[in-house]
Protein backbone atom coordinates (compact mmCIF):
# COMPACT_ATOMS: atom_id res chain seq x y z
CA UNK A 1 0.00 0.00 0.00
CA UNK A 2 1.33 3.25 -0.89
CA UNK A 3 2.06 5.76 1.86
CA UNK A 4 0.21 9.10 2.86
CA UNK A 5 2.34 11.02 1.91
CA UNK A 6 2.76 9.48 -1.71
CA UNK A 7 -1.08 8.80 -1.62
CA UNK A 8 -2.16 12.55 -0.98
CA UNK A 9 0.77 13.46 -3.40
CA UNK A 10 -1.13 11.69 -6.15
CA UNK A 11 -4.02 13.22 -5.60
CA UNK A 12 -3.33 16.54 -5.85
CA UNK A 13 -4.89 17.43 -8.93
CA UNK A 14 -7.76 16.21 -7.67
CA UNK A 15 -8.80 19.19 -5.71
CA UNK A 16 -9.62 20.90 -9.17
CA UNK A 17 -11.80 17.67 -10.56
CA UNK A 18 -15.77 18.44 -11.74
CA UNK A 19 -18.10 18.77 -9.54
CA UNK A 20 -19.86 15.95 -11.18
CA UNK A 21 -17.68 13.12 -10.27
CA UNK A 22 -18.78 11.33 -7.36
CA UNK A 23 -15.69 9.37 -5.89
CA UNK A 24 -12.21 10.85 -5.72
CA UNK A 25 -10.42 8.20 -3.99
CA UNK A 26 -10.61 4.68 -2.58
CA UNK A 27 -8.73 3.77 1.02
CA UNK A 28 -8.88 0.41 1.58
CA UNK A 29 -12.47 -0.25 0.07
CA UNK A 30 -13.60 2.86 1.33
CA UNK A 31 -14.78 5.54 -1.24
CA UNK A 32 -14.00 9.24 -0.41
CA UNK A 33 -16.33 11.41 -2.64
CA UNK A 34 -16.79 15.30 -4.34
CA UNK A 35 -19.43 14.79 -1.68
CA UNK A 36 -17.86 14.27 1.19
CA UNK A 37 -15.11 17.28 1.00
CA UNK A 38 -17.85 19.83 0.14
CA UNK A 39 -19.57 18.74 3.16
CA UNK A 40 -16.19 19.23 5.04
CA UNK A 41 -15.86 22.35 3.33
CA UNK A 42 -19.08 23.97 4.02
CA UNK A 43 -19.06 23.27 7.81
CA UNK A 44 -15.42 23.99 8.50
CA UNK A 45 -16.09 27.86 6.71
CA UNK A 46 -20.02 27.69 8.19
CA UNK A 47 -21.35 27.61 4.90
CA UNK A 48 -19.39 30.07 3.53
CA UNK A 49 -16.85 28.61 1.53
CA UNK A 50 -18.23 30.12 -2.18
CA UNK A 51 -16.94 33.17 -0.25
CA UNK A 52 -13.20 32.19 -0.22
CA UNK A 53 -11.30 33.85 -3.04
CA UNK A 54 -10.84 31.72 -5.58
CA UNK A 55 -7.48 30.92 -5.58
CA UNK A 56 -7.64 29.40 -1.94
CA UNK A 57 -10.40 27.05 -2.99
CA UNK A 58 -7.93 24.47 -4.56
CA UNK A 59 -5.81 24.06 -1.39
CA UNK A 60 -8.36 24.31 1.04
CA UNK A 61 -10.06 21.08 -1.19
CA UNK A 62 -6.70 19.44 -1.34
CA UNK A 63 -6.16 19.69 2.80
CA UNK A 64 -9.77 18.43 3.37
CA UNK A 65 -9.10 15.27 1.24
CA UNK A 66 -5.60 14.98 2.78
CA UNK A 67 -7.37 15.02 6.19
CA UNK A 68 -10.60 12.76 5.26
CA UNK A 69 -8.04 10.16 3.60
CA UNK A 70 -5.80 10.67 7.02
CA UNK A 71 -9.36 9.31 8.98
CA UNK A 72 -10.21 6.35 7.23
CA UNK A 73 -6.16 5.35 7.42
CA UNK A 74 -6.48 5.51 11.45
CA UNK A 75 -9.97 4.10 11.34
CA UNK A 76 -8.92 1.14 9.35
CA UNK A 77 -6.16 0.71 11.44
CA UNK A 78 -8.68 0.89 14.95
CA UNK A 79 -10.59 -1.77 13.26
CA UNK A 80 -7.74 -4.06 12.61
CA UNK A 81 -6.07 -3.38 16.05
CA UNK A 82 -9.57 -4.03 18.25
CA UNK A 83 -10.29 -0.68 19.46
CA UNK A 84 -14.05 -1.21 18.62
CA UNK A 85 -14.26 -4.23 21.26
CA UNK A 86 -12.34 -2.39 23.80
CA UNK A 87 -13.96 -1.53 26.44
CA UNK A 88 -12.73 2.16 26.43
CA UNK A 89 -14.41 2.23 22.95
CA UNK A 90 -17.64 0.71 24.20
CA UNK A 91 -17.55 3.10 27.37
CA UNK A 92 -17.02 6.24 25.33
CA UNK A 93 -19.28 5.16 22.60
CA UNK A 94 -22.20 4.23 24.81
CA UNK A 95 -21.60 7.85 26.11
CA UNK A 96 -21.43 9.75 23.16
CA UNK A 97 -24.65 8.17 21.77
CA UNK A 98 -26.84 8.86 25.07
CA UNK A 99 -25.54 12.73 24.11
CA UNK A 100 -26.32 12.45 20.53
CA UNK A 101 -29.87 10.85 21.18
CA UNK A 102 -30.74 13.89 23.42
CA UNK A 103 -29.56 16.49 21.08
CA UNK A 104 -31.12 14.73 17.38
CA UNK A 105 -33.89 14.65 19.85
CA UNK A 106 -34.53 18.24 20.37
CA UNK A 107 -33.37 19.17 16.92
CA UNK A 108 -36.47 17.50 15.09
CA UNK A 109 -38.88 18.47 18.01
CA UNK A 110 -37.98 21.49 17.20
CA UNK A 111 -37.78 21.27 13.26
CA UNK A 112 -41.29 20.38 13.56
CA UNK A 113 -42.29 23.13 15.88
CA UNK A 114 -40.82 25.95 13.70
CA UNK A 115 -43.02 23.57 10.38
CA UNK A 116 -45.99 24.71 11.79
CA UNK A 117 -44.99 28.31 12.12
CA UNK A 118 -47.18 29.46 8.82
CA UNK A 119 -46.34 32.80 6.77
CA UNK A 120 -48.53 34.26 4.63
CA UNK A 121 -47.66 35.19 1.36
CA UNK A 122 -48.58 39.19 2.11
CA UNK A 123 -45.72 39.31 4.90
CA UNK A 124 -43.69 37.31 2.64
CA UNK A 125 -43.68 40.46 -0.31
CA UNK A 126 -44.28 43.18 2.70
CA UNK A 127 -40.60 41.91 3.97
CA UNK A 128 -39.23 41.69 0.48
CA UNK A 129 -40.30 45.40 -0.42
CA UNK A 130 -38.84 46.74 2.62
CA UNK A 131 -35.74 44.96 2.26
CA UNK A 132 -34.72 44.39 -1.15
CA UNK A 133 -30.96 45.60 -0.23
CA UNK A 134 -30.54 42.53 1.02
CA UNK A 135 -31.18 40.87 -2.39
CA UNK A 136 -28.47 42.57 -4.06
CA UNK A 137 -25.74 40.78 -6.01
CA UNK A 138 -22.68 42.96 -7.18
CA UNK A 139 -21.26 42.71 -10.00
CA UNK A 140 -18.97 39.58 -10.47
CA UNK A 141 -16.74 38.20 -13.08
CA UNK A 142 -15.82 34.54 -14.36
CA UNK A 143 -12.58 34.52 -15.34
CA UNK A 144 -9.76 31.92 -16.68
CA UNK A 145 -6.08 32.43 -16.65
CA UNK A 146 -2.92 30.68 -17.35
CA UNK A 147 -0.21 31.25 -14.10
CA UNK A 148 3.65 31.18 -15.31
CA UNK A 149 6.90 32.07 -12.74
CA UNK A 150 8.35 34.40 -15.69
CA UNK A 151 7.05 37.28 -17.79
CA UNK A 152 8.58 35.95 -20.86
CA UNK A 153 6.42 32.65 -20.90
CA UNK A 154 3.29 35.00 -20.06
CA UNK A 155 4.28 36.92 -23.47
CA UNK A 156 4.97 34.06 -25.42
CA UNK A 157 1.45 32.84 -24.32
CA UNK A 158 -0.13 36.04 -25.30
CA UNK A 159 1.59 36.33 -28.45
CA UNK A 160 0.23 32.65 -29.37
CA UNK A 161 -3.25 33.41 -28.56
CA UNK A 162 -3.88 37.19 -30.02
CA UNK A 163 -4.82 36.43 -33.52
CA UNK A 164 -7.89 34.03 -32.35
CA UNK A 165 -11.32 35.11 -32.21
CA UNK A 166 -14.08 33.61 -30.56
CA UNK A 167 -14.49 30.14 -30.07
CA UNK A 168 -11.41 29.62 -31.22
CA UNK A 169 -9.28 31.73 -28.31
CA UNK A 170 -11.21 29.85 -25.97
CA UNK A 171 -10.40 26.60 -26.62
CA UNK A 172 -6.98 27.47 -27.18
CA UNK A 173 -6.70 29.38 -24.29
CA UNK A 174 -7.98 26.49 -22.13
CA UNK A 175 -5.66 23.93 -23.85
CA UNK A 176 -2.79 26.19 -23.20
CA UNK A 177 -4.39 26.67 -19.50
CA UNK A 178 -3.78 23.04 -19.04
CA UNK A 179 -0.32 22.16 -20.29
CA UNK A 180 1.40 25.32 -19.27
CA UNK A 181 -0.57 26.85 -16.30
CA UNK A 182 1.39 26.30 -12.49
CA UNK A 183 -2.06 27.36 -10.65
CA UNK A 184 -4.50 23.86 -9.44
CA UNK A 185 -7.51 25.55 -11.75
CA UNK A 186 -5.12 24.25 -14.66
CA UNK A 187 -7.03 20.99 -14.74
CA UNK A 188 -10.63 22.64 -15.45
CA UNK A 189 -9.09 25.42 -18.70
CA UNK A 190 -7.81 27.84 -16.38
CA UNK A 191 -11.28 28.45 -15.26
CA UNK A 192 -11.94 30.16 -11.39
CA UNK A 193 -15.57 30.65 -11.90
CA UNK A 194 -17.36 33.94 -10.72
CA UNK A 195 -16.27 35.97 -8.42
CA UNK A 196 -17.08 39.80 -7.13
CA UNK A 197 -14.62 42.71 -6.68
CA UNK A 198 -12.07 42.17 -3.04
CA UNK A 199 -12.07 38.19 -4.02
CA UNK A 200 -9.05 37.98 -5.78
CA UNK A 201 -5.24 40.04 -4.89
CA UNK A 202 -5.52 43.79 -6.40
CA UNK A 203 -3.71 43.50 -9.31
CA UNK A 204 -5.60 40.19 -10.69
CA UNK A 205 -9.06 42.17 -9.76
CA UNK A 206 -8.26 45.53 -11.53
CA UNK A 207 -8.04 44.35 -14.81
CA UNK A 208 -10.51 41.49 -14.67
CA UNK A 209 -13.14 44.03 -14.01
CA UNK A 210 -12.14 46.40 -16.35
CA UNK A 211 -12.08 43.97 -19.23
CA UNK A 212 -15.37 43.46 -21.65
CA UNK A 213 -16.64 38.98 -21.67
CA UNK A 214 -14.64 37.40 -24.04
CA UNK A 215 -11.62 39.62 -23.69
CA UNK A 216 -8.24 37.88 -23.04
CA UNK A 217 -5.33 40.49 -21.51
CA UNK A 218 -2.72 41.58 -24.07
CA UNK A 219 -0.04 42.23 -21.85
CA UNK A 220 0.95 39.82 -18.57
CA UNK A 221 -0.58 40.85 -15.24
CA UNK A 222 1.92 40.28 -12.62
CA UNK A 223 0.67 39.26 -9.11
CA UNK A 224 2.73 38.11 -5.80
CA UNK A 225 1.76 33.67 -7.31
CA UNK A 226 3.50 35.48 -10.45
CA UNK A 227 2.43 36.43 -14.04
CA UNK A 228 -1.30 35.64 -15.67
CA UNK A 229 -2.55 35.70 -18.89
CA UNK A 230 -6.59 36.74 -17.64
CA UNK A 231 -9.65 35.36 -20.02
CA UNK A 232 -12.99 36.73 -19.11
CA UNK A 233 -15.72 34.26 -19.88
CA UNK A 234 -18.38 36.01 -18.68
CA UNK A 235 -19.58 39.23 -16.81
CA UNK A 236 -23.25 39.88 -14.65
CA UNK A 237 -24.08 43.35 -13.68
CA UNK A 238 -25.14 44.06 -10.42
CA UNK A 239 -28.49 43.10 -9.89
CA UNK A 240 -31.10 42.85 -7.56
CA UNK A 241 -32.98 39.42 -7.06
CA UNK A 242 -36.38 39.18 -7.65
CA UNK A 243 -39.07 38.31 -5.42
CA UNK A 244 -39.86 34.57 -6.66
CA UNK A 245 -36.11 34.03 -6.52
CA UNK A 246 -35.46 34.56 -2.61
CA UNK A 247 -39.25 33.95 -1.64
CA UNK A 248 -38.32 30.70 0.06
CA UNK A 249 -35.25 32.52 1.66
CA UNK A 250 -37.28 35.07 3.21
CA UNK A 251 -40.12 32.36 4.34
CA UNK A 252 -37.62 30.27 6.74
CA UNK A 253 -35.98 33.64 8.05
CA UNK A 254 -39.70 34.94 9.14
CA UNK A 255 -40.31 31.69 10.71
CA UNK A 256 -37.05 31.92 12.11
CA UNK A 257 -38.04 35.34 13.74
CA UNK A 258 -41.20 33.71 14.91
CA UNK A 259 -40.18 30.50 16.23
CA UNK A 260 -38.52 32.65 18.94
CA UNK A 261 -41.76 33.64 20.38
CA UNK A 262 -43.64 30.38 19.67
CA UNK A 263 -41.12 28.57 21.53
CA UNK A 264 -40.54 30.57 24.37
CA UNK A 265 -44.94 30.04 24.63
CA UNK A 266 -44.32 26.35 24.23
CA UNK A 267 -41.27 25.91 27.01
CA UNK A 268 -44.05 27.76 29.93
CA UNK A 269 -46.89 25.22 28.46
CA UNK A 270 -44.52 22.41 28.94
CA UNK A 271 -43.56 23.63 32.42
CA UNK A 272 -46.87 23.67 33.90
CA UNK A 273 -47.48 20.44 32.77
CA UNK A 274 -43.86 19.04 33.99
CA UNK A 275 -42.90 18.26 37.80
CA UNK A 276 -40.04 20.27 38.32
CA UNK A 277 -38.80 20.20 41.96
Amino acid sequence: MKSVTKLVSSLALLSAISLSAQTLVSVNGTEITQQDVDKELMAATQGRFNQVPAEKQAEFRKQVLEQLVAKELVYDDAKKTGVLTSPEYKEKYEEVTQRIQKEIAIQVWQKREIDKIAISNDELKKYYDANKEEFVENESVNARHILVEKESDAKNIIAELKPLKGDALKNKFMELAKSKSTCASAAEGGDLGYFTAGQMVPEFNDKAFSMKAKEMTLEPVKTQFGYHVIYIEDKKAKATKNFTEVKSFIEQRLKMEKAKTVMLAKMKELEKKATIK
